[in-house]
């Protein structure tokens, strides 16, 4: 299996962990609980701001002193958009499930004290739609570099049954500002149905990493550099979480010119 590829680990509790120090990197983390009514879970970021991002179900989540009280509405991350809560570094969060619960916790190096927590609820996410024909899909800005944070920005993805998606390739693992930028990824991907599968593929210019990935429901992907499409096959909808992270909390992005014809097209 290849190691950019994290499998759940069962369905209950912490199933998935990424740390910058088991991915090999420096500033991404991800983390997902799946959590049963009146499970409760809690956190101290330290040097680390966090975005908890419910994926499906409902939570009474505190951040930094503040009760946003019960948070989230939809019960699948095909169902609308999410609900989320941002926590500074060097504050304390706790989430105590509601309902059956999926909560994922974003995280990467932050300034203590440098902003309060703050909920971020459906009316404050835009969406958008990229691409066309086959390479539509439909995306969620939760915590876009114009909103306010220190380096995490974390978006969804919903691509359609047969459609590609971070596509043509393209590429941000060289700090070369303004032309690109470092960012580590991860995605999280979820089926619709569950049963489905897609592929991602992650490589670089001179194949120095070149891996094809077969995407089961509930799987993580890495994204340490190169380039980063994916495809979902025809009759299951793609659904994936994005975090990214690096020295400058901006999204500046090479694409790989064989395939830029596409654009225009």
């Amino acid at each position: 299996m290849s190691k950019l590829l994290v499998k759940p680990s069962g369905d209950h509790g912490p199933i998935v962990s990424v740390t910058p120090e088991t991915a090999g990197w420096t500033y991404v983390g991800f983390e997902l609980q799946r959590l049963a009514p009146y499970d409760r879970i809690a956190g101290d970021t330290g040097t680390r701001e966090v975005c908890l991002v419910l994926v499906e179900g409902k939570a009474h989540i505190s951040a930094g002193g503040v009760d946003f009280g019960i948070v989230g509405e939809r019960m699948s991350p095909f169902a609308g958009k999410p609900h989320s809560v941002y926590v500074p570094a060097g504050s304390d969060w706790s989430v105590r499930a509601d309902t059956a619960a999926t909560v994922a916790i974003c995280s990467a190096p932050g300034v203590p004290g440098a902003r309060p927590p703050r909920l971020i609820g459906p009316d404050q996410v835009s969406q958008e739609v990229r691409g066309k024909g086959s390479n539509t899909r439909h995306v969620t800005n939760i915590l876009p570099e114009g909103e306010p944070a220190d380096s995490l920005l974390v978006v969804e993805v919903i691509t359609p049954g047969g459609n590609t998606s971070s596509y043509p390739p393209h590429r941000h693992d060289e700090d070369d500002l303004p032309r690109q930028s470092f960012l580590e990824e991860t995605y999280y991907h979820r089926l619709n149905p569950p049963q489905g599968f897609a592929f991602q593929r992650v490589y670089t210019d001179d194949r120095s990493l070149d891996e094809a990935m077969a995407v089961e429901n509930g799987d993580v992907t890495l994204v340490p550099k190169g380039y980063h499409p994916c495809a979902t096959i025809h009759g299951y909808d793609l659904y994936y979480l994005n975090v990214m992270a690096g020295p400058v909390r901006t999204w500046k992005f090479h694409n790989a010119p064989e395939h830029e014809w596409l654009l225009k097209a």
